[in-house]
């Protein structure tokens, strides 16, 4: 176990329930975030017995509580753990543990199960959670003897936090979490045929391979994903960028990774990435992709994506390798060991040209938005916040849409761990509840969460949780009454024709049909009151929509003792630049 002073035997008679509480506390777990019901009544029960060092949150739905465990774990790098009952309680876990899985997020998800006599028969509340979930976690158990648990929760610990990291299901039946055991084996030996923790370690032969493969290159382009961040190697990676001098460029996931100010960094790629950082891998003769996975957002057309270059793979997940892009040297290795090794024999490369080149490219293509505008654009309020808190200790979470992809274009992040975003799933509904985890694994932090109307409705009832746990979340919402990223394909690739991307009153005339708004357009039809929902809750909230209020009530929002809403009402036919449309390539950019 996690803890040295974790006890092997208990001649306690104890609970199912209490085991695994016990286990909980012995392998270090501080936060749980956890919503009871039938089927779970004997956990929580047990947490009052056994689980004094933990702080128990009850989020006001399951999925907020999964989300805010993921927030804990992509905060920490520790694993995030959610505990829900049966049923709807266990199936309300099911999106956020697709997401997790495909970050690659470790959390423990366990779920309550009705009594073992009766699964198979469609007992109340009953699901069959190990086989929904047997696609979206790295591993699922369900647990039918006492016995067996001990060594199954030593297991999910080990599995979701070493190797690729990655949600674990213990699905735990009612009986067994009532039925008693004494003398138990607290910290038994672990039974995983077949599974590497560790992968092996890449020998010095691929490491010179890969160094001279640097040394022949003349536009060679690093490419960074989020294996740099939770394999916690951005150390190693800035130095080697800075060693070597070569242009990186970042996935949304690897954000943080290198600071934007670094010479040499081109920031992120992908359908809304930087023009500069797009066209440098499709011009570059090498392309040295590590903890990445070569996603369809970041590579578009995949056979033209650096279709002249020499790919070296580095990937903690051997599957990965070769599965979307073959990789000249594709390499199974922990990315860390990998730049550890590089940075004893790699030097700057001989490529100022490429560099110029490169440099040329960011002056060129910038991130950019239409600053005389005397209303607030979206970009504008992100870019105010990013100086305003550009000091502070400060955590971002994001909600899925167009006001994600600002953030990450105009937010500037420094360090690694500080900017956490639905990425792979893409789930709305995902930024408050993770900013709930966030500031419950970093009390001290200025956590807010970026996010738009859309997004932020589909959990909005964890205002209550922040309020009544006392997790001051700020949250910056973008206010454009619109599904704004749905609208802009409306209007890039639908003839601006309107299909349910209005999210107020049916009588207003974007509701439905074809559109002739302007750009700036606003709807003035607000819905709902945002302010009022969350002074119900408890929270503080101020609206404002003037240029020149932002500053003052960003201020306001940041001083404000616990958590606060402010509303920021910004025009709906604002679209995110540059856009590679689907399937496309890096020359079919849309750039205005």
């Amino acid at each position: 176990m996690s803890t040295a002073n974790a006890t092997n035997t208990d001649s306690r008679v104890m609970t199912g329930a209490d085991i695994l509480v016990k286990s909980l506390v012995d392998h270090g777990v501080e936060v749980l975030f956890a919503y009871p019901g039938g089927c779970s009544m004997p956990l929580h029960q047990a947490l009052t017995r056994f689980g004094e060092s933990i702080r128990t949150i009850l989020p006001r739905h399951e999925q907020g509580g999964a989300f805010a465990a993921q927030g804990y774990a992509r905060a920490t790098g520790k694993v995030g753990v959610v505990m829900a009952t049966s049923g709807p309680g266990a199936t309300n876990l099911v999106t956020a543990i697709a997401d997790a899985k495909l970050d690659s997020i470790a959390m423990l998800c366990i779920s309550a199960q009705v009594p073992t006599a009766a699964i198979g028969t469609d007992a109340f509340q009953e699901t069959p959670m190990a086989e929904i979930c047997r696609g979206i976690t790295k591993h699922h158990y369900l647990v039918t003897d006492i016995k067996d648990l001990p060594r199954v929760m030593k297991e999910a610990f080990h599995i979701a936090s070493t190797g690729r990291p990655g949600p674990v299901l213990v699905d735990l039946p009612k009986d067994v979490q009532l039925s008693d055991v004494a003398e138990v084996d607290l910290d038994p030996p672990m039974h995983l045929p077949g599974y590497e923790s560790v992968p092996p370690v890449v020998p010095s032969e691929t490491i010179r391979q890969i160094a001279a493969a640097i040394k022949l290159a003349r536009r060679p382009v690093i490419y960074a994903g989020g294996g740099i961040v939770l394999g916690n190697a951005s150390e190693e990676l800035r130095e080697f960028i800075t060693k070597t001098g070569i242009p990186t460029v970042t996935t949304i996931m690897g954000i943080g990774a290198v600071p934007p100010e670094h010479e040499c960094s081109m920031d992120w790629l992908g359908m809304h990435g930087a023009a500069y950082a797009n066209y440098a891998v499709r011009d570059c003769d090498l392309l040295i992709a590590l903890g990445v996975r070569f996603d369809d957002r970041v590579t578009g057309k995949v056979e033209a994506f650096a279709k002249d270059a020499k790919i070296i793979h580095v990937d903690i997940d051997g599957s990965e390798l070769n599965k979307n892009k073959e990789a000249h040297i594709p390499v199974r290795g922990d990315v860390k060991q990998v730049l550890t090794e590089l940075n004893k024999v790699v030097q700057r490369t001989d490529i100022d040209p490429w560099r110029k080149n490169c440099a040329e490219l960011k002056a060129k293509y910038p991130f950019h938005y239409d600053d005389k505008f005397d209303g607030i654009l979206q970009q504008h309020a992100i870019s105010v916040l990013s100086d305003i808190t550009a000091d502070m200790d400060t955590q971002i979470t994001v909600g899925v849409g167009q006001h994600q992809m600002w953030a990450a274009q105009f937010y500037k992040f420094r360090k690694p761990r500080t900017w956490h975003s639905s990425s792979g799933l893409g789930t709305m509904g995902f930024g408050l509840p993770a900013a709930m985890g966030v500031q419950a694994a970093l009390p001290n932090s200025l956590v807010i969460d970026i996010d738009g109307d859309g997004s932020f409705q589909m959990n909005i009832q964890e205002l209550a949780t922040c309020f009544c746990e006392e997790l001051p979340v700020k949250v910056f919402l973008l206010n454009n009454q619109h599904l704004g990223m749905v609208v802009q394909w409306e209007d890039r690739f639908m003839g601006r024709n309107r299909a349910h991307t209005y999210l107020g009153p049916i009588r207003h005339n974007e509701a439905s049909g074809p559109s002739d708004a302007d750009r700036f357009a606003y709807a003035e039809d607000r819905y709902p009151d945002f302010v009022k929902i969350a002074q119900g809750y408890g929270c503080g909230a101020s609206t404002i929509r003037k240029k020149s209020d932002l500053e003052g009530a960003i201020r306001e929002m940041i001083d404000h003792k616990g958590p606060y809403l402010l509303d920021v009402q910004v025009p709906y036919q604002e679209h995110v630049l540059p856009m590679i449309p689907g399937g496309k390539t890096v020359d079919d950019m849309i750039l205005e």
